[in-house]
């Protein structure tokens, strides 16, 4: 009896042991194509970063050779970019980060054409160059957005070389990972990617995906920062002895901001609509043109600061004496991102809405004459602001600005300028820009499949009609 016991006991521990052993293997098979994609978006990031800061230079070379240069130059790099991005890949105009919501709202193994247009190897060589052209040009883009949308399609498409018997990687999970691990790269925020996945991209259950984010993000970020070095986004601003009452500042420029965002995105949302209806063949060329001229002339006969992506401003304001700006700064930072992103090129607002907040920021300081270090807080405060009033993921932009600054003493202050901000931008608009933007994405798919199942109908019918004549 003792004997047959122990082997019944022997049987089920030789069980539980392989069982475990198959488990571990499983487990590790699947994270391999996590750690490859994450250590390919780290090098494609630093590589992103570094010919963007190339092509923001350009601009710079060209205003201190001839500045009337620009507009010729402005409108040349526009309509190119522009014209890259609508003959060879549509769905990489723009930020980026709602195709990569659009991709993961309509993931499944019956969407393999749409996700085909919105992450594909193809989308990351057009959303590159038009963007890096439209840097050149002075448009007053980012690289965040597109760097999500650019991991986003790595990440996928390691997932789709996996031979046939390689544990299964849900695609959604490795689109929603990718696109936390390319906005990690891109700032060198990793809690800023992980918030950002689960704040703005899905509402699934954390523990799902945990594991593979958490080690995505470390992953690309120490690539990156293993060529790059460990860089903040700014810098370290001075920031302390903060007067009693500055909550109260904090809370106004968060209100102001958060507005601003908001109006901003509404303005690019309606001037897309508008766009919608443009029937003549060279309507969308004309406007395009018109944009670059437009901001071209902004930047010649007012502020220079209206080109580029805004870390300039944000650098001036947070780092030199000259911290006060006035009101045209925040406006132009503004009005720039929407002549820029409305032409259909690639480029995110990100940078241009951090750049723009923080305009804000040192605009409402610059009415109390404010301390060097009281100051630098509401620029911060604008920054979380507006980001907020155009995403509408107040804990993402707290947590951005957080780690971009390393003022983890003023984490409350950021997160009060956060939620202020969020409440202040509903009363424009209930809805995101980037959930607007998704839903259009998400409508243009299904209408173009529409459309090409009704050409095969036609082309069906009418071999068969030829058929039946013969």
């Amino acid at each position: 009896m003792l004997v047959l016991l122990s082997k019944i006991r022997l049987y089920f521990k030789n069980t539980y042991d392989r069982l475990n052993n198959e488990r571990w293997k499983k487990q590790v098979l699947q994270a391999i194509p996590f750690w490859i994609a994450s250590v390919i978006t780290g090098l494609v990031a630093v590589a992103y970063a570094r010919l963007f800061v190339l092509a923001e230079m350009v601009t710079t070379l060209v205003i201190n050779w001839h500045a009337w240069l620009l507009f010729v130059f402005t409108p040349v790099c526009f309509l190119l970019s522009w014209w890259l991005v609508k003959r060879y890949a549509p769905y990489s105009r723009g930020s980026g980060i709602p195709q990569v919501a659009a991709a993961i709202e309509i993931s499944s193994p019956r969407s393999e054409k749409k996700l085909d247009k919105l992450l594909s190897v193809k989308v990351i060589i057009f959303k590159v160059a038009s963007s890096l052209i439209m840097a050149m040009g002075g448009g007053a883009i980012g690289r965040e957005g597109p760097t999500i949308q650019i991991a986003a399609s790595i990440f996928r498409k390691v997932n789709q070389l996996l031979p046939a018997w390689w544990p299964k990687v849900a695609k959604r999970n490795m689109i929603i990972t990718g696109a936390a691990a390319g906005l990690a790269a891109a700032f060198n925020t990793p809690l800023g990617g992980i918030v950002f996945a689960i704040e703005e991209l899905t509402k699934t259950h954390f523990s799902y995906y945990k594991t593979a984010i958490f080690s995505s993000v470390i992953i690309a970020g120490l690539t990156a920062q293993g060529i790059l070095g460990p860089y903040l986004y700014l810098g370290y601003p001075k920031i302390g002895n903060l007067s009693a009452f500055i909550f109260f500042a904090v809370i106004l420029v968060a209100i102001l901001s958060g507005l601003f965002g908001s109006i901003m995105s509404k303005i690019i949302l309606l001037i897309f609509k508008w766009k919608r209806a443009f029937k003549g063949k060279y309507h969308n060329f004309l406007y395009v043109l018109g944009c670059a001229l437009l901001i071209a002339a902004l930047a010649y006969f007012f502020d220079m600061n209206t080109l580029g992506s805004g870390k300039d401003v944000m650098e001036r304001v947070l780092f030199t004496p000259n911290k006060y700006s006035g009101w045209q700064t925040p406006l132009l930072r503004t009005v720039g991102p929407i002549i820029s992103f409305t032409t259909g090129a690639s480029g995110g607002v990100f940078a241009p809405a951090l750049g723009a907040g923080a305009g804000v920021g040192s605009w409402v300081s610059s009415w109390f004459h404010l301390s060097e270090t009281n100051t630098n807080l509401l620029i911060l405060a604008g920054m979380v602001g507006f980001l907020t009033g155009v995403t509408r993921s107040p804990f993402t932009s707290a947590i951005l600005v957080l780690e971009m600054t390393n003022e983890h003493n003023v984490i409350f202050h950021l997160i009060l300028a956060a939620m202020v901000a969020s409440i202040a931008a509903l009363l424009v608009d209930k809805h995101s820009f980037y959930d607007h933007l998704k839903v259009q994405y998400m409508t243009e798919l299904e209408n173009e499949e529409r459309a090409e199942n009704e050409n095969d109908s036609k082309k069906i019918n009418g071999e068969a009609t030829t058929l039946g004549g013969d």
